[in-house]
């Protein structure tokens, strides 16, 4: 794994998704690790809702980008699939740096496809579900599941560090829909 960071940097955390670039749940876990102050945010996650494209990339056309306002993160939306968006944000062609840990946020689904990319390209992923219920859920359960995932996210990084974090995989964390309550 390559990257930029000294031991007095912020760890990197890239951020993305298979909602889109303006997905609550995208935008809430960003505010949270932003505001936490514990780590660099950089976000590459599709311009457009992506969701069960599983780990399909885009070949027949080319992938363009746009830069997107999020403060205190760097942010692109790519007019593409997840894996598109793991692929372009490892690549240090929208980034000068390779992330410490790339992130794969969505609300619920069977495909785990940017934590996936990441991980076939040997840089530590995550990816967290978030059992979003409606009728039942707010938009500020978002915010409770991504300051839940804060210690887990702390822990992970703190093991890529000592070089004690298992690289011959990713993990995949299922919040539940009642996250105060953890049921």
């Amino acid at each position: 794994m390559e990257n930029n960071n000294s031991s007095e940097e912020r760890p990197t955390v890239m951020v993305t998704n298979d909602d889109g670039i303006d997905a609550p749940g995208l935008r809430a876990l960003v505010r949270v690790l932003i505001s936490s102050n514990l780590f660099r945010v950089l976000v590459c996650a599709p311009a457009s809702e992506q969701s069960a494209v599983s780990h399909s990339i885009t070949w027949r056309h080319p992938v363009s980008v746009k830069q997107v306002d999020i403060n205190g993160a760097i942010a692109y939306a790519v007019f593409g699939t997840p894996a598109d968006c793991a692929s372009l944000g490892i690549s240090k062609e929208l980034f000068s740096f390779v992330p410490d840990l790339v992130v794969f946020w969505l609300v619920y689904s069977g495909t785990v496809a940017g934590a996936r990319e990441a991980f076939f390209n040997g840089i530590p992923a995550v990816s967290v579900s978030y059992d979003w219920v409606g009728g039942k859920s707010s938009v500020d359960d978002y915010t409770l599941a991504a300051e839940a995932c804060l210690p887990i996210f702390r822990a992970i990084l703190a093991e890529i560090k000592n070089t004690s974090y298992p690289l011959n995989g990713f993990l995949n964390i299922d919040l539940p829909t009642d996250i105060a309550n953890h049921k």
